[in-house]
């Protein structure tokens, strides 16, 4: 699922969005126990429609919370996107571990075999390299990146290792994680964003297709990725 996240707050038609004012690493939204989903106008930032979560609150209260230490109303759920610390290691490595084999993306070929999953912070903590993940209530439940793409690092960013846990799943958690992912791709310089899936991962896709992603017919780069058969490029 930038930064800051650009979404809108209240739209025609719409269910509302709740961000709080991001720090340096932090956005924050404040979602309602129970999100509600529902279409979208496209964004103006993006172009592209995406799906809005429901909220409780007229403001957002968790940014300022996750600030300050102090716990939101018990009634809001806090979620963050947020930069990626030493801490959330054992995290996205179980999670990376436990997604991807629902997909078949196990074995030789396939992210989930990469070095970095058990050191995630350390790898993307230098420059042009940046890994944003999902908190909810205090626990990291998802979590997505940019890197430079072996063998064309000037120019063509890749979309790193997003997976979310189902518990976020279609409540457009997507979305926001990659308003932000893209976003620092921009900021960051590069020219294109590339990235490696796999037949069956039809949401994803669709996901990727809604941000303007076009299909290309073969991979890029150098990734070492063998085991993937879909590839995606997107001018940025």
């Amino acid at each position: 699922i930038t930064e800051p996240v650009s979404m809108p707050l209240a739209t025609p038609g719409t269910t509302s969005v709740s961000l709080g004012a991001p720090t340096a690493s932090h956005s924050a939204l404040v979602v309602s126990a129970r999100p509600k989903l529902s279409p979208e106008a496209p964004s103006p930032v993006t172009g592209v429609g995406k799906r809005a979560l429901s909220s409780t609150s007229a403001a957002c209260t968790c940014n300022a919370a996750a600030s300050n230490n102090v716990k939101p109303k018990t009634r809001e759920k806090c979620m963050l996107i947020r930069e990626i610390e030493t801490q959330d290691n054992a995290a996205m490595a179980r999670i990376i571990r436990q997604v991807m084999p629902e997909f078949g993306a196990q074995g030789p070929g396939f992210a989930i075999n990469d070095p970095e999953v058990d050191h995630m912070a350390q790898a993307y903590a230098i420059a042009r390299h940046r890994y944003f993940v999902v908190e909810e209530n205090g626990t990291v439940q998802g979590g997505a990146g940019i890197a430079p793409l072996t063998g064309l690092e000037t120019t063509h960013c890749e979309l790193r290792k997003m997976y979310f846990l189902p518990s976020l799943r279609g409540r457009g958690i997507g979305s926001a994680m990659m308003e932000r992912c893209l976003a620092f791709a921009r900021e960051a310089g590069y020219a294109q964003c590339y990235l490696e899936t796999l037949t069956g991962m039809d949401e994803a896709q669709a996901l990727y297709r809604r941000f303007g992603f076009q299909a290309i017919s073969g991979a890029l780069g150098a990734t070492g990725h063998f085991g993937c058969n879909r590839f995606f490029l997107l001018a940025l």
